[in-house]
């Protein structure tokens, strides 16, 4: 039984390494995308959601049989759990590039936008994409330096995210409605992305560590977890 739980409990990394890695390749895809009017890549983006989704779903069913069967506590229950809250966080990561990839395609055979903006939001893509790439990396890992690294690509994004309302309300660049609202949605998908690498990052430092990062609700939920294993 014990040899079970352990391949159990590897398969469980195993698979959340891979949906990381669909979403940090997701990211890549879309800013190429987004940059270059490349229907190709936003449609690839679009198919590949569906395997994030997926593999949220295995790790669900998988981390739930765990937990039912197994009853795992200690640090066995903190890399459950964490595993569950990471697969989520994932799977909306995923939807975020989705979600860059449809504004993509929606106005191919143009760019998105043009002039300040257009550069803006390449930079808040690309940006984004490191956020994916690290989040891969932390996960296969566990180097806290990585953490350490999202945080501050987030505080970049953050910042461009707030300079993105300061080009959207200025009348010299005369913008179509099309325009800003694009601007507006694609900002705000790149910062999300960004703070779900975040969630991702803390996490991953109390996996590793025991101890919580401020703001982080990890603690509460194990705790919930714990009791309901009573």
């Amino acid at each position: 039984m014990r040899e079970i739980f352990r391949q159990e409990m590897q398969q469980l990394g195993d698979d959340l390494l891979k949906q990381g890695r669909e979403a940090a390749r997701s990211m890549e895809r879309a800013t190429q995308s987004l940059k270059d009017a490349n229907i190709a890549l936003a449609e690839q983006v679009i198919d590949a959601d569906k395997r994030i989704d997926a593999l949220e779903r295995n790790l669900d069913e998988m981390g739930i049989s765990v937990l039912a069967r197994q009853a795992p506590v200690a640090a066995d229950l903190r890399t459950v759990v964490s595993v569950l809250r990471i697969s989520s966080t994932l799977e909306r990561m995923g939807d975020l590039a989705r979600h860059v990839a449809y504004v993509a395609r929606g106005r191919y055979p143009e760019r998105v936008n043009s002039g300040p903006i257009y550069d803006l939001l390449v930079e808040m893509a690309e940006h984004a994409t490191v956020v994916g790439q690290r989040v891969a990396q932390l996960l296969d890992t566990h180097d806290l330096s990585l953490a350490e690294m999202i945080e501050e690509e987030d505080n970049v994004l953050d910042a461009l995210h707030h300079k993105s309302f300061s080009l959207i309300l200025d009348e010299s660049l005369d913008l179509s409605r099309q325009e800003i609202i694009d601007a507006v949605l694609l900002a705000r998908y790149m910062e999300r992305f960004g703070d779900h690498g975040v969630s991702i990052a803390r996490r991953i430092t109390f996996l590793v560590t025991g101890h919580i990062a401020e703001r982080d609700e990890t603690i509460r939920e194990i705790a919930e977890a714990a009791e309901e294993q009573r």
